[in-house]
């Protein structure tokens, strides 16, 4: 599973984080792009967030991730992958702790006769220049406009009425965005979904600036790897 959407995945961005744009409005009802640009504008504003996403190919691969974030430099997160590998990871500030289970490694990092589960935390500095190609996410999120926006009805997500938005963008001729923002109360961002013929990923958000509980993992349980991976 090496395409670009689930690259942008693991590193917490792009796909998921995108809303769209459009003309605005002339009349008292908002076009689709400035439903989509002021859901934008809502979520960068929160000081915390879960997002759920699950990334599906026509391989039959599957990668599922939690993340809890306040899109800033605090986050947990975990991505399991069909098969059953996982990854863990805890972000404070400047420093990882990462938390690979045994599928991950005899899979990832061929370590085929590992036979013990790993439960040990290594705690390495974040690598600014790895953002993308480590494997780990990003605790921020770009919530930024792109493509053009269209209406299509009214939709619930998990009992929230919702507005829902299709999107498409001249750099992906191939798939297509549909966007469910919330028609009461703030106009927070509920769920996107991708689909072309090769993926579907549907990523949901959620626990909208509710208290976050991030912390170290206790010493005993960590591996200290000095300016290392």
């Amino acid at each position: 599973m090496t395409t670009t959407a689930l690259a942008c995945l693991l590193a917490g961005a792009a796909l998921t984080g995108c809303g769209a744009g459009g003309s605005g409005g002339t009349g008292e009802e908002k076009s689709a792009g400035d439903i989509l640009d002021e859901a934008n504008a809502t979520m960068r504003k929160l000081n915390s967030v879960t997002v759920d996403i699950t990334n599906r190919t026509t391989s039959g691969g599957s990668v599922t991730n939690r993340l809890v974030t306040d899109l800033d430099s605090r986050c947990r997160s975990r991505t399991t992958w069909s098969g059953g590998s996982a990854l863990e990871q805890i972000r404070l500030g400047q420093t990882d702790y990462v938390r690979p289970n045994r599928a991950y490694l005899q899979k990832w990092k061929n370590y085929p006769g590992l036979t013990d589960e790993q439960k040990l935390w290594v705690k390495t500095p974040v690598d600014p220049a790895g953002a993308g190609r480590d494997g780990l996410a990003s605790c921020e999120r770009p919530f930024d406009s792109f493509g053009t926006a269209r209406k299509g009805g009214s939709a619930r997500v998990e009992g929230t009425k919702a507005v829902k938005l299709v999107v498409t963008d001249k750099a992906d001729k191939a798939g297509t965005y549909t966007f469910y923002v919330a028609a009461e109360g703030k106009p927070y961002l509920l769920r996107t979904v991708y689909k072309s013929a090769a993926q579907h990923t549907t990523t949901s958000f959620s626990s909208f600036d509710e208290p976050l509980d991030i912390r170290a993992p206790k010493a005993g349980e960590v591996l200290s790897v000095p300016g290392g991976n």
